[in-house]
């Protein structure tokens, strides 16, 4: 019998998505660990790597850009337009190229999340394709109006192809797809204990003083990192290797860390809207510090989340920026919701993904 075959198609933006799609294939390995995974994705390795603990072939490339940033707020609509205008000029050779390498590697399943043709590849592949997300692309594009009218089209288009979608917490009502399955929040789970890390970085302020900044793979350009001399006795950690070195501020630097790993030390972290950070801290219930996001609509969705269903303190860009922090002496807002969202997501999608490979 040959050895089943999942082929992970992860858009190419950012690092959310990847994180969220290497978090089910963890599971999935641990579940089975017969089972080859392939995961397609521009996101580096390292970043695959600190989620997955086991064999697997990356393969970087992407049929997508989602959207073209500097930085994870600053956003490039007219290389965005741009560069998804190539791929659908170019859409014919695209296919065809991953069509043989599906076939060559005899795939059983396609996971995407969520770039729009690998739908339509998978469909003349005869392959099934899954999805996994809380929005579609053809939501994002929709939201800039007429300049990208026919790029969200065609992205619709493309997801009518899939055969199920799993659709994520805080989502859109995501209508260009079909066979909808609804889960509970995805994300990774912590692998060191909150005294592990006391110990390794030296930390003794008090949890609720203990703060992690978290911004996306692509980080701030300018994150005002003057305001932490307001709080001596307060600890704060980051992942952006360009900050300054203070003496209440820790530089995580070591690749096997993810931000969730620290998660249970903090009282709060401080972040911009984004999915994989958001699922993961609710998980935990680690209240969620974030701040505004123009123009995207997806941010929408999530701010309205966390409002919904997680301890929450939602600053304005400007307060971010130009204030002085004073929203950390703050007691975070309680979730308007009585009833908590599933948690269970991640475990949800593999479990049904071995199932269906096992069968076949």
């Amino acid at each position: 019998m040959s050895r089943k075959t999942i082929y992970f198609a992860i858009t190419g933006h950012g690092f959310g998505h990847a994180v969220r799609v290497a978090a089910v294939a963890a599971k999935i390995k641990q579940l089975n660990p017969d089972i080859l995974l392939i995961l397609t994705t521009t996101a580096p390795r390292w970043l695959l790597e600190s989620y997955l603990d086991c064999d697997f072939i990356h393969r970087p490339i992407s049929f997508d850009v989602g959207v073209i940033q500097t930085d994870s707020l600053t956003m490039d609509k007219i290389a965005t337009k741009a560069k998804m205008q190539d791929i659908i000029n170019n859409q014919n050779s695209i296919m065809a190229r991953e069509i043989n390498y599906l076939k060559t590697n005899q795939v059983d399943l396609i996971l995407a999340d969520i770039p729009p043709l690998m739908a339509k590849i998978a469909k003349i592949a005869a392959i099934p394709c899954w999805l996994m997300s809380n929005f579609g692309w053809d939501f994002i594009y929709n939201a800039w109006g007429n300049d990208f009218a026919d790029i969200a089209h065609w992205c619709s288009e493309c997801y009518q192809e899939g055969d199920r979608l799993f659709r994520l917490p805080m989502h859109e009502t995501m209508t260009s797809f079909r066979n909808i399955t609804d889960v509970g929040l995805t994300g990774g789970d912590p692998r060191y204990s909150v005294e592990y890390f006391k110990k390794q970085f030296k930390i003794t302020s008090a949890k609720e003083k203990t703060i992690l900044l978290t911004f996306g793979g692509l980080g701030l350009e300018a994150i005002p990192y003057q305001n932490l001399s307001n709080y001596p006795d307060w600890q704060f950690l980051t992942f952006d290797q360009q900050s300054p070195n203070l003496p209440n501020l820790i530089k995580i630097t070591d690749r096997k860390y993810r931000p969730v790993d620290f998660m249970p030390l903090c009282g709060k972290i401080m972040c911009k809207p984004g999915y994989s950070t958001f699922a993961e801290a609710m998980r935990l219930d680690v209240p969620i510090v974030s701040i505004t996001r123009a123009d995207f609509a997806e941010a929408r969705l999530l701010l309205e989340g966390i409002k919904n269903y997680s301890e929450h303190q939602i600053i304005q860009a400007e307060e971010f920026f130009a204030g002085n922090w004073d929203f950390l002496k703050l007691t975070p807002e309680k979730p308007l919701q009585k009833i908590a969202l599933a948690k269970n997501g991640t475990e949800k999608i593999a479990q049904e993904i071995v199932d269906y490979l096992n069968r076949k």
